[in-house]
């Protein structure tokens, strides 16, 4: 049995796109406003005001995380490392999901003793500093928006950021309810609410991440439709040992068996494979090994 083996070029580049200034400006100011917000809230007492900046911190250091991973991203391959180092950017992506849940658990605890001791809250400076708060992380999440359906790394920016906006819309709301009715035990009850907004946000992260890690196909790819389809080209007879993952948050590789009557080099099909796979599934680098159909010697996944 003969065997030709292709590793199919690519006239597109699929790096991660330059949000370097999106990243600076979002950094400088979130670590302004965390700040400003955890001294608010030692001064006025408010759990919901230092829950929000204590994740503002997380989300802080999660843009310089993500940030760094992105540079990263873009170093050629050398060495040992023949992909690069752009699958930084989905350990960056694990990392900062891993410690937004972290946080999670540990301002939850005290939110929940909150609510047995309440204490005196400032609502009128939790009301403005959380005002403060939407301006913010808006147009901190605006800046992430074009690139948050491309790249996972991206995604984690901006869905933190647009939860920020509207958890401190939510500790807003609590400021101004306090404010008029005295209610302290608001606080703490906000503060739950603040850290289930983070987590349902979070655990769709955390799982895709961890996903992209373990070298499952990316989250919409689907092996079974990718391999009907390319058993469905003229000239091919079926497919096997098709393993699809992620060299990154933005490039996902291929690599399959294509059993044909003739196993000899063809061109043509690898273009084809290639055209289909990047326009129907975003799958930018595919390695195709022929074989001849009736002479397979290992046709097990």
């Amino acid at each position: 049995m003969s065997h030709e083996h292709s590793h199919s070029g690519h006239p597109h580049v699929h790096a991660p796109a330059d949000f370097g200034r999106a990243f600076l400006i979002g950094i400088v100011l979130n670590t302004g406003f965390v700040i400003v917000e955890a001294a608010m809230g030692f001064h006025s007492s408010s759990l919901a005001l230092l829950s929000d900046a204590g994740h503002n911190l997380s989300d802080v250091l999660g843009l310089v995380l993500a940030w760094g991973a992105a540079i990263l991203a873009k170093r050629p391959a050398a060495g040992r490392y023949t992909y690069g180092l752009k699958r930084v950017t989905i350990l960056a992506a694990l990392a900062n999901a891993v410690f937004l849940l972290v946080s999670v658990g540990a301002i939850g605890l005290e939110a929940i003793n909150r609510l047995h001791t309440p204490q005196h809250v400032a609502a009128e400076v939790v009301a403005w500093v959380s005002g403060v708060g939407i301006f913010v992380n808006g147009v901190t999440a605006l800046l992430f928006i074009s690139g948050s359906k491309g790249d996972l790394n991206i995604r984690g920016a901006f869905l933190h950021m647009a939860a920020d906006a509207a958890v401190s819309l939510g500790v807003m709301l609590a400021g101004i309810l306090i404010l008029f009715t005295g209610w302290t035990w608001v606080d703490p009850v906000v503060s739950l609410g603040v850290l289930l907004v983070i987590l349902l946000g979070t655990w769709n992260l955390f799982t895709e991440s961890l996903g992209l890690a373990l070298d499952a196909a990316p989250r919409g790819t689907e092996v079974e439709k990718v391999s009907a389809m390319i058993a469905e080209l003229p000239g091919v007879t079926s497919v096997h040992h098709v393993h699809i993952w992620a060299l990154s948050t933005t490039e996902t590789a291929l690599t399959a068996h294509v059993v044909k009557t003739d196993p000899t080099l063809d061109d043509a099909l690898l273009g084809t494979i290639r055209k289909e796979l990047e326009e129907h599934f975003a799958i930018s680098h595919v390695t195709i090994q022929l074989e001849e159909a009736g002479l397979r010697g290992c046709a097990e996944r």
